[in-house]
């Protein structure tokens, strides 16, 4: 555990999509693994106002 934080098993994951302004390690100054991960996609930015666009557009397909 890291800084009272639990651990996910995301890694095991066929896919994960991170959701992060950038690659730095952030306050625990520990860099993750999963983000160099083949399954891992990387989505930068925002967080909530990428998620909001990303609704945006899909209800745009619709």
């Amino acid at each position: 555990i890291i800084a009272g934080m639990p651990i996910l098993d995301v890694d095991q994951a066929r896919r994960v999509i991170v959701m992060k302004r950038s690659l730095s390690p952030g306050f625990a100054g520990i860099d993750n693994d999963l983000f160099y991960m083949d399954h891992t996609l990387m989505f930068f930015g925002d967080a909530k106002e990428s998620m909001s666009d990303l609704v945006r557009e899909v209800r745009e397909l619709a």
